[in-house]
C-alpha cells in the first residue's frame, strides 16, 4: 500500500466525479476530465471523498495504488483550478506572438516557428518575450511548455533560448583568445 495512496481526494463544491470502469471523470468550473486508471487501481465515492484502493492484495499494485491517486487529485484540481506553465524567450530579437490558436515565434532562424496549439491549451504573451500556458490538463500543459521549449533550447554558452522562467542554467566558458 502506498502511503499517497491512502490519502483521500476531497471533491470541493462545484467538482462532481463519475467513477466508471478503469476511468474516473471529473466535472468542474473549468470544464471536465476522463482520467483512465492503472491496472489493479479502482475508485470509490464516500461523502464528498475519493478513495483509492487496490483490486486485490498483490504487493506489486503497491507502485500503481499512489500513481492512481495523484493521477485523479491533478484532475480534480486541473478542473477547479487549472494548470500553468511560464515560458522567458532570452535573446536579441527572439519574440513570441499569439495568432488565434497559434504561437509564431522568431527563434533566430530564418524563418518563423509557428506552434499549432492543442485543444483545451491556452498560450498568453505578454511583452512578447513572456508566455503564459494554461489549461485544465496537467500532462498536456507541461507537454506544450516542453514542445515550445525545445523549438530554441537554451544555450549553455551565451544563455539565449526559450527557458522557463525561474529555470537557472550553469553557464559554460567559452574558448578563450589567448
Amino acid at each position: 500500500m502506498s502511503r499517497i495512496g491512502k490519502k483521500p481526494i476531497v471533491l470541493p463544491t462545484g467538482v462532481t466525479a463519475q467513477i466508471s470502469d478503469g476511468a474516473v471523470e471529473v466535472k468542474g468550473p473549468k470544464g471536465q476530465l476522463r482520467q483512465p486508471l492503472p491496472p489493479g487501481i479502482a475508485f470509490e465515492l464516500a461523502d464528498g471523498q475519493l478513495h483509492a484502493k487496490t483490486v486485490r492484495e498483490d504487493k506489486d499494485l503497491g507502485k500503481f495504488h499512489g500513481l492512481g491517486r495523484s493521477l485523479v487529485a491533478n484532475a480534480v484540481q486541473g478542473v477547479t483550478e487549472g494548470f500553468k506553465k511560464e515560458l522567458d524567450i532570452v535573446g536579441v530579437g527572439y519574440r513570441a506572438e499569439a495568432k488565434g490558436r497559434q504561437v509564431v515565434l522568431a527563434l533566430g532562424y530564418s524563418h518563423p516557428c509557428v506552434f499549432d496549439l492543442p485543444a483545451g491549451i491556452e498560450v498568453a504573451v505578454s511583452n512578447q518575450t513572456h508566455l503564459v500556458v494554461t489549461g485544465v490538463d496537467r500532462q498536456l500543459v507541461g507537454q506544450v511548455a516542453a514542445d515550445i521549449r525545445a523549438l530554441r533550447k537554451p544555450d549553455p554558452y551565451k544563455q539565449k533560448g526559450v527557458r522557463y522562467t525561474g529555470e537557472v542554467l550553469k553557464k559554460k566558458v567559452g574558448k578563450t583568445g589567448a
